[in-house]
């Protein structure tokens, strides 16, 4: 069994800097407090016209595609007039709640809140036997210091919407599949898509699933 295609939030992300479909997507800016990733990689930049910030009053919007650094400038624009990562101040938990609500305290005093893109919405991840936290987990975070918060993924209706046009397809046609309560049972709820929980996920120990790191063999399964 394959896949024939796949559309992911990061995905969507891009697409919405690049083509800027709508009035509040062209009134967004070009500049830009970029939120990623160290050990699982840094997410490019490159084509999207964007100047990174290392500022919260630099910046016309926050994109949280990570949760491990914080991007740096570019000592010199790109070739596409845009100005790519340099070098990432590296930051836990704690220290992107200080950033943010730095950034909240920006959107009070310029009398609009400084908006986010979060490219990912998920809370944590599975990762191996541990969960790993997510960009949807610092979206949080913002919402809570009154942020304007932006979401490209699940529960979000623009995924939903997205996967369906591309699809050709009614919801009634779809099933859903995922192991996030809160993101893809929920968002698909609310999309009128009918779906399948996994309890083995981010979910075992509430769902009282085996052990995400073990399998147990045929045999031992009784």
């Amino acid at each position: 069994m394959g896949m024939g295609s796949a559309l992911t939030s990061g995905e969507m992300a891009h697409r919405c800097l690049a083509l800027r479909p709508s009035p509040w997507w062209q009134a967004l800016g070009h500049r830009v407090l970029h939120l990623t990733w160290s050990g699982r990689g840094p997410v490019s930049l490159q084509g999207l016209g964007l100047q990174v910030v290392a500022e919260p009053e630099e910046a016309d919007f926050i994109l949280a595609h990570g949760t491990e650094a914080q991007a740096l400038p570019a000592p010199a624009p790109a070739t596409d007039h845009s100005q790519v990562h340099g070098q990432q101040s590296q930051l836990e938990l704690e220290g992107f709640e200080a950033l943010l609500a730095r950034c909240a305290e920006v959107g009070r005093a310029r009398g609009a809140p400084l908006p986010m893109v979060v490219a990912n919405p998920d809370l944590v991840t599975v990762d191996g036997s541990a969960l790993t936290t997510m960009p949807g987990t610092l979206a949080a975070m913002y919402s809570k210091l009154g942020g304007e918060v932006q979401l490209m993924g699940k529960p979000s209706p623009l995924i939903y919407q997205a996967c369906l046009e591309e699809l050709g397809l009614e919801p009634a046609q779809v099933l859903a599949v995922g192991d996030s309560l809160e993101h893809d049972i929920r968002g698909a709820a609310a999309a009128g898509i009918h779906s399948l929980f996994i309890g083995g996920g981010i979910h075992a120990d509430l769902a009282g699933a085996a052990c995400r790191s073990e399998w147990r063999s045929k045999g031992e399964i009784g």
